[in-house]
């Protein structure tokens, strides 16, 4: 069994000697392992950093093994992330999210997505857009979206500014009013492309996808939300003061 594909760095594990066990999101063959020999080495070990792009050659006998990597660095962006905290924990924080889904599934969406975000991560408030909305959207590919289509109580569809939190759909402003202090806020943001989101806007989108994650995602395997989440908040909030509080 033999294929080649781009994948990103998720993680490399110390596996023996001088081999790493290496975890990558591929484009067509989803998150997927692969021994790389040599890859503890001073030769791989910079390409082998998580957030990196690398064309990856996949080799075994059967498809069930583990098989082995022979990679090429074709973006070793990694390296120009590590003076900036809120970048290395975001990559992080990532890492963790691809990791819900099932090893080899394809999900290309959640590649591109990926890819994006990791080209704009260097700016706290770029990376703090997209990671929100990058959340929101794995919730939909693992199988949890929520409905932000239309108002849970009259249907409509304009100004919805809330999310219920046992049902995952939203509700206009009016219908909520009376029931806001027990219903998630919905930043506009996370429904359409507009202008730059404030500090209430942020920390409320990270409170909303913090909560869902949390119960879909995480507290069914038994763990919470990933720190590398809270330390790239922190992160953020300290490069833009006032923009997001940790959720």
């Amino acid at each position: 069994m033999q294929w080649t594909d781009e994948g990103i760095v998720l993680g490399a594990k110390r596996h023996g000697e001088t081999s790493v066990i290496l975890e990558l999101m591929t484009i067509e063959r989803g998150r997927h392992l692969g021994l790389v020999r040599g890859g503890a080495g001073t030769r791989l070990r910079g390409v082998l950093q998580p957030g990196n792009l690398l064309r990856a050659t996949w080799r075994a006998r059967l498809d069930e093994h583990l098989g082995y990597y022979a990679v090429e660095g074709l973006n070793l962006r990694a390296a120009g992330l590590l003076g900036a905290a809120h970048a290395v924990h975001g990559v992080i924080h990532l890492a963790e999210l691809c990791r819900l889904l099932a090893e080899r599934e394809p999900h290309g969406r959640v590649f591109a997505t990926l890819q994006a975000i990791l080209d704009g991560i260097d700016d706290p408030l770029t990376a703090a857009i997209l990671i929100a909305r990058f959340e929101l959207a794995l919730l939909a590919e693992l199988g949890f979206g929520l409905d932000l289509s239309c108002c849970a109580a009259t249907g409509a569809t304009a100004d919805l500014a809330y999310v219920s939190p046992r049902s995952g759909r939203a509700v206009s402003r009016a219908a909520g009013h009376d029931y806001r202090d027990k219903l998630l806020r919905l930043p506009e943001f996370l429904q359409a492309d507009v202008g730059l989101p404030g500090a209430a806007d942020l920390s409320d989108a990270f409170a909303l996808t913090g909560f869902f994650l949390d119960r879909y995602a995480f507290a069914p395997r038994g763990s919470a939300l990933p720190t590398a989440r809270a330390r790239f908040l922190t992160a953020v909030t300290r490069a833009l003061p006032e923009v997001v509080a940790p959720a």
